[in-house]
């Protein structure tokens, strides 16, 4: 009798021991690790990537309860300051050393695309808000590489379009000299040759400069009737601003910004960017399951109001934290696969999916500048819904060679 009680308790035992090695197996090094790399200090680090971004993903976090199948939450930042080298030797000590499962941010499409093709050859997720590079799940699509928010695609379809249609036919482009910039550029000009209007010309500006005379000098000499800016954050800024101090809307000639937040309007004032229209990837007054997010996040981050993609980074990190606990484990290739099985259904995307070649589709919203709204965030109108599977170029187009 005593050895068959000692051969049940020695049993129980070994199964507990084996059930607490497959709960620590299920998420690898005993916790999920969370990095936020992006643009900390330079020219995007006040609406798409800096503190608001971080305190997106802590914010997601805590509401998620701080664990995942029994194991802690963490999340750690870094500033890769607009350098692709800085952001790919970050991320690989991250990988290899911190043990960091998830990579999140990732402004600037030159960082974004560095990083995803080095995360996913050592099966890293990669969930990109920051960068706007349709080649993300284009030509350099990856296995473990998602786009959430927006792309060069999506962002003149809304815009462009309205552009054209209301007789703005003749286009000259001001365009960030890089990856960024220049694919926002092809793709709006196809929109806009599509419609049946044309490209006068284009000028390449280095990232982050602060004197745009030159160029809007060459823009207005065009005699385009809209200047087409495909740049983003403190340059955009930049270039209205000096826009408007050389007369140059008031001369007769319309500027269009490609990729612009909520905080380039509140910087630039309602008076200068009386009546521009802009894409984006959500709105925090559309309807009431933002506002009621966009209250609690202004309380979490002291005050702010958030932009797009500080929304995404949000809804990516809930998302990817449900996924982990539907697939039971951390491991990247079950937590990728039910990524693509659950629908993104929350107050930043209705109705979202991540396809096959990572992109997230969802709706996207056309965006006018009003003056005194009773908020002093509250700086657009909703325009237009731009329905996601016209937003987005389909799977079949896409160009992602994992895509047969």
């Amino acid at each position: 009798m005593k050895s068959t009680i000692y051969a049940s308790v020695s049993a129980a035992a070994m199964l507990l021991g084996a059930q607490g090695a497959m709960a620590q197996d299920a998420v690898s090094d005993g916790v999920v690790k969370i990095g936020v790399l992006g643009d900390m200090s330079g020219v995007y680090s006040t609406g798409f990537s800096g503190k608001g971004a971080v305190d997106a993903v802590r914010m997601a976090v805590e509401d998620f309860g701080g664990t995942v199948l029994g194991k802690p939450i963490e999340v750690i930042s870094a500033d890769h300051q607009n350098k692709a080298d800085v952001a790919s030797a970050t991320a690989r000590e991250w990988i290899d050393t911190e043990h960091v499962d998830m990579i999140t941010d990732l402004t600037n499409s030159a960082v974004g695309l560095a990083v995803q093709r080095l995360a996913s050859d050592k099966k890293t997720i990669t969930i990109n808000t920051g960068s706007a590079s349709s080649a993300l799940t284009g030509s350099e699509c990856t296995k473990y590489g998602i786009h959430y928010g927006y792309d060069t695609h999506a962002l003149p379809v809304g815009t462009a379009t309205a552009v054209v249609k209301n007789g703005g036919d003749s286009w000259y482009f001001i365009t960030a000299d890089y990856a960024f910039g220049h694919a926002l550029e092809d793709n709006t000009s196809e929109v806009v040759e599509t419609l049946g209007g044309e490209v006068l010309g284009s000028s390449d500006v280095p990232l982050s400069s602060n004197d745009f005379s030159s160029y809007l000098l060459q823009a207005q000499s065009s005699g385009a009737k809209v200047i087409g800016l495909a740049n983003a954050g403190q340059d955009t800024v930049n270039t209205i601003k000096q826009a408007h101090e050389f007369g140059i809307v008031a001369g007769g000639q319309q500027l269009a910004g490609m990729l612009v937040l909520i905080s380039d309007v509140k910087s630039l004032g309602t008076d200068v960017a009386a009546g521009l229209q802009f894409t984006s990837g959500w709105y925090w007054n559309a309807d009431d399951a933002s506002r009621e997010w966009t209250k609690r996040y202004m309380e979490f981050s002291g005050g702010a109001a958030p932009t797009f993609p500080h929304a995404a980074d949000y809804s990516l990190t809930m998302a990817y934290l449900n996924a982990i606990k539907a697939a039971g484990t951390d491991d990247p290739d079950k937590v990728r696969a039910e990524l693509g099985k659950q629908p993104i259904d929350d107050f930043f995307a209705k109705g979202g999916m991540i396809r096959e070649d990572g992109l997230l589709v969802h709706d996207m919203y056309l965006l006018k500048v009003k003056s005194g709204g009773s908020d002093p965030w509250d700086v657009a109108d909703v325009v237009r819904t731009i329905p996601g599977d016209e937003a987005y170029a389909s799977l079949e187009n896409g160009g992602c060679p994992l895509v047969q």
